[in-house]
Protein backbone atom coordinates (compact mmCIF):
# COMPACT_ATOMS: atom_id res chain seq x y z
CA UNK A 1 0.00 0.00 0.00
CA UNK A 2 1.32 3.40 -0.97
CA UNK A 3 1.34 6.56 1.63
CA UNK A 4 -1.16 8.68 0.08
CA UNK A 5 0.52 12.42 0.01
CA UNK A 6 -2.17 15.00 -0.18
CA UNK A 7 -0.76 18.24 -2.89
CA UNK A 8 -2.35 20.81 -4.00
CA UNK A 9 -1.42 22.61 -7.29
CA UNK A 10 -1.04 26.64 -6.96
CA UNK A 11 -3.87 27.53 -9.32
CA UNK A 12 -6.34 25.39 -7.01
CA UNK A 13 -5.40 27.84 -4.18
CA UNK A 14 -8.75 29.58 -3.18
CA UNK A 15 -8.64 33.18 -2.13
CA UNK A 16 -10.65 34.71 0.97
CA UNK A 17 -10.83 38.12 2.19
CA UNK A 18 -11.51 39.18 5.79
CA UNK A 19 -13.12 42.15 7.02
CA UNK A 20 -11.35 43.01 10.59
CA UNK A 21 -13.91 45.43 11.76
CA UNK A 22 -14.71 45.62 15.34
CA UNK A 23 -13.31 41.88 14.90
CA UNK A 24 -11.08 40.69 17.87
CA UNK A 25 -7.25 40.47 17.13
CA UNK A 26 -6.72 36.72 18.35
CA UNK A 27 -9.79 35.24 17.41
CA UNK A 28 -9.59 36.33 13.88
CA UNK A 29 -5.69 35.22 13.82
CA UNK A 30 -6.59 31.85 14.49
CA UNK A 31 -8.67 31.13 11.95
CA UNK A 32 -6.69 32.82 9.43
CA UNK A 33 -3.45 30.56 10.91
CA UNK A 34 -5.93 27.71 10.41
CA UNK A 35 -7.10 28.59 6.87
CA UNK A 36 -3.15 29.51 5.73
CA UNK A 37 -1.74 26.09 6.65
CA UNK A 38 -5.05 24.06 5.54
CA UNK A 39 -6.34 23.13 8.83
CA UNK A 40 -9.75 23.36 7.50
CA UNK A 41 -9.53 21.04 5.10
CA UNK A 42 -10.00 16.99 5.16
CA UNK A 43 -6.77 16.83 3.02
CA UNK A 44 -4.48 18.65 5.90
CA UNK A 45 -0.82 16.96 6.55
CA UNK A 46 1.18 18.63 8.66
CA UNK A 47 4.36 19.09 6.05
CA UNK A 48 3.04 20.27 3.32
CA UNK A 49 1.49 23.89 2.49
CA UNK A 50 -2.44 22.95 1.44
CA UNK A 51 -3.31 26.37 2.59
CA UNK A 52 -5.22 28.87 0.70
CA UNK A 53 -4.51 32.65 0.54
CA UNK A 54 -5.88 35.25 2.81
CA UNK A 55 -6.71 38.77 1.94
CA UNK A 56 -7.12 40.68 5.43
CA UNK A 57 -8.77 44.32 5.20
CA UNK A 58 -9.24 46.91 7.69
CA UNK A 59 -6.38 46.12 10.08
CA UNK A 60 -7.15 49.33 11.60
CA UNK A 61 -10.13 48.66 12.87
CA UNK A 62 -9.24 45.67 15.08
CA UNK A 63 -10.10 45.71 18.29
CA UNK A 64 -8.26 44.45 21.25
CA UNK A 65 -9.99 42.95 24.85
CA UNK A 66 -9.06 44.11 28.45
CA UNK A 67 -6.13 46.42 29.04
CA UNK A 68 -3.88 45.00 26.29
CA UNK A 69 -3.89 48.53 24.45
CA UNK A 70 -2.09 50.04 27.77
CA UNK A 71 -0.24 46.82 28.66
CA UNK A 72 0.83 45.04 25.76
CA UNK A 73 4.64 44.94 24.36
CA UNK A 74 6.38 43.99 21.09
CA UNK A 75 10.25 43.29 21.84
CA UNK A 76 12.81 43.18 19.41
CA UNK A 77 16.67 42.91 19.84
CA UNK A 78 19.34 43.81 17.90
CA UNK A 79 21.84 41.02 19.22
CA UNK A 80 24.04 43.70 21.05
CA UNK A 81 24.18 45.06 24.17
CA UNK A 82 21.25 47.17 25.15
CA UNK A 83 19.84 45.98 22.09
CA UNK A 84 16.61 45.50 23.33
CA UNK A 85 14.26 47.65 21.77
CA UNK A 86 9.90 47.83 23.24
CA UNK A 87 6.86 49.22 21.71
CA UNK A 88 3.54 49.07 22.78
CA UNK A 89 0.91 48.05 20.45
CA UNK A 90 -0.83 51.35 20.51
CA UNK A 91 2.18 52.92 19.39
CA UNK A 92 2.20 49.94 16.53
CA UNK A 93 -1.86 50.53 16.07
CA UNK A 94 -0.75 54.28 14.74
CA UNK A 95 2.08 53.66 12.56
CA UNK A 96 1.81 50.43 11.31
CA UNK A 97 -1.47 48.43 12.31
CA UNK A 98 -1.32 45.81 9.18
CA UNK A 99 2.21 44.60 10.98
CA UNK A 100 0.15 43.61 14.35
CA UNK A 101 -2.08 41.45 12.30
CA UNK A 102 0.97 40.06 10.81
CA UNK A 103 2.65 39.31 13.89
CA UNK A 104 -0.38 38.12 15.46
CA UNK A 105 -0.63 35.00 13.22
CA UNK A 106 3.10 34.44 12.31
CA UNK A 107 3.37 33.32 16.16
CA UNK A 108 0.99 30.51 15.66
CA UNK A 109 2.36 29.40 12.60
CA UNK A 110 5.41 26.65 12.75
CA UNK A 111 8.75 28.54 13.39
CA UNK A 112 10.39 27.13 9.68
CA UNK A 113 10.76 26.65 6.25
CA UNK A 114 7.52 26.07 5.91
CA UNK A 115 5.89 28.29 8.43
CA UNK A 116 7.73 30.91 6.21
CA UNK A 117 5.86 29.53 2.97
CA UNK A 118 2.87 29.71 4.36
CA UNK A 119 3.29 33.16 5.71
CA UNK A 120 3.95 34.85 2.19
CA UNK A 121 -0.27 33.71 1.43
CA UNK A 122 -1.02 36.32 3.91
CA UNK A 123 -1.87 40.45 2.81
CA UNK A 124 -2.80 42.02 4.96
CA UNK A 125 -3.85 46.22 4.28
CA UNK A 126 -4.83 48.44 7.07
CA UNK A 127 -7.98 50.28 5.01
CA UNK A 128 -10.83 48.80 3.32
CA UNK A 129 -9.04 48.93 -0.36
CA UNK A 130 -6.78 45.74 -1.80
CA UNK A 131 -5.80 45.00 -5.30
CA UNK A 132 -6.23 41.46 -5.53
CA UNK A 133 -9.35 41.81 -7.03
CA UNK A 134 -8.58 39.69 -10.47
CA UNK A 135 -8.05 36.60 -7.99
CA UNK A 136 -12.00 37.00 -7.55
CA UNK A 137 -11.57 36.32 -3.39
CA UNK A 138 -14.47 35.05 -1.22
CA UNK A 139 -15.71 36.54 1.97
CA UNK A 140 -14.94 34.75 4.82
CA UNK A 141 -17.51 35.37 7.45
CA UNK A 142 -16.31 35.13 11.10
Amino acid sequence: MKTFSPRLEPNDRKWYVVDLKGATLGRVAVRVADILRGKNKPIFSPNYDNGDNVIVVNAAAVKLTGRKMEQKRYYRYSGYPGGLKETSIARMMNSRSDRVFTLAVKRMIPKNRLGRQVLKKLHVYAGPDHPHRAQKPEKLEL
